[in-house]
């Protein structure tokens, strides 16, 4: 693993209304992060590929480019105060290179550790935190080595080291015979995982200023096709999970001096102990729910936590569901609006609706979020994930 910086960039003192904040990447994350800088009286660049890209549509201006376009990136950079990511695909080299130029308070330390798993692993562990078994894979006989009985064996997930989302670049070996899936000639780096029995995935978000530190409630998350489908806030776990939970995510945004919002994803095991899957660094899907849900959002958590203002801690103020509406629910939904007064919809503004490309979501308060998911799923919108 890359050793972290003496120092982080850190939030700015404080970034007044008027200032502009640069989003690389302009997806719904980037989207939902420009209107809550918009509450705050921020203007808003954006950096993507994709004419009116959803965060273009409230933004204030967009540069039209790749993102490891290092003259687009500099330009977005000139026109910034502050630089901050929507996603985890970013070229930490790129950034670096115009720290000078603008503040990026997330800094590039907390790229480089969540996009490499390995590294990601290996800075988690190196905390004090738990994660499932696991053992770098540089090649096919690495995997056949690590598979042997008394390693990490069947069952098991191979992923690769880099890159990969919503279950892409992942393989589940269930046993011998699923090898013969594995390209033994063509190999990148990969990560291997031993399986873990869980009773539910779950989640926590932390925010920061690079030195103080505040989290939102654990929830519960219900995938379908490695694509989350619902997110229950907050989870049913006991006082002790709960604690266990918010002190990891407390020790890891300290260990990234963590500027904004990281996400963590966590598998709660039968007897309430916790294990840590994966980082995002940055405002999270089993997040939204916080918009409706909570005194502060995650993406408010976030802009404050770049901006250098105070950062009060959360509190929910009703328990809720989330629901993901993907490219094939989009006509049944938005049928759907004049029937469910109570439902809050969000439409990403995306211009293609794609099979499982995430479009939009959901989220309803209630006194039982377990309740309203099976509401939810019996209108048969969602049938199609089962």
């Amino acid at each position: 693993m890359p050793s972290l910086s003496e120092s982080t960039h850190g939030a700015v003192s404080q970034l007044m209304p008027g200032s502009v904040i640069g989003i690389v990447g302009g997806g719904q994350l980037g989207r939902m992060m420009a209107l809550s800088a918009k509450y705050m009286g921020f203007r808003i660049g954006v950096l993507d590929p994709t004419p009116d890209c959803p965060t273009a549509q409230v933004a204030d201006f967009q540069v039209t480019a790749d993102y490891d376009d290092r003259e687009a990136i500099a330009e977005l950079a000139r026109r910034s105060d502050v630089l901050t990511y929507e996603f985890e695909n970013v070229d930490a080299d790129a950034l670096d290179a115009i720290s000078d130029v603008v503040a990026i308070p997330q800094g590039t330390d907390l790229l480089r550790v969540t996009q490499d798993r390995i590294h990601e692993k290996t800075f988690i562990n190196e905390h004090g935190i738990d994660t499932a078994p696991w053992r770098a894979i540089s090649s096919y006989e690495d995997l056949v080595a690590a598979l042997e009985p008394g390693e990490i064996g069947y069952p098991s997930v191979l992923k690769t080291d880099t890159g990969g989302y919503d279950g892409h670049g992942q393989v589940v070996l269930h046993s011998a015979a699923d090898l013969d899936a594995i390209d033994a000639a063509d190999f990148p780096p990969s990560i291997l995982e031993g399986f873990v029995d869980f009773a539910f995935e779950a989640s926590i978000l932390v925010s920061g200023d690079g030195a103080n530190y505040v989290t939102f409630p654990i929830v519960q998350n219900i995938h379908k096709n490695n694509i989350l489908h619902v997110t229950l806030a907050p989870a049913l776990i006991s006082t002790e999970t709960a604690r266990v939970a918010t002190d990891l995510a407390l020790r890891l945004a300290d260990g990234f001096k963590l500027a904004g919002t990281l996400a963590i994803e966590l598998f709660v095991l039968r007897d309430g102990s916790v294990l840590v899957n994966e980082l995002a660094p940055r405002p999270h899907n089993s997040g939204h729910y916080t918009i409706e849900a909570c005194s502060i959002d995650q993406f408010d958590a976030h802009i404050r936590g770049i901006a250098g203002w105070p950062l009060p801690a959360p509190v929910l103020l009703s328990p809720a569901v989330m629901v993901n509406v993907l490219g094939q629910h989009v006509k049944g939904t938005r049928a759907a609006i004049a029937a469910h007064p109570s439902w809050n919809f969000h439409d990403y503004g995306k211009a293609e609706a794609k099979h499982n490309r995430k479009m939009g979501h959901i989220t309803i308060l209630g006194p039982d979020p377990v309740a309203l998911a099976r509401e939810v799923d019996s209108t048969g919108i969602w049938d199609d994930l089962k």
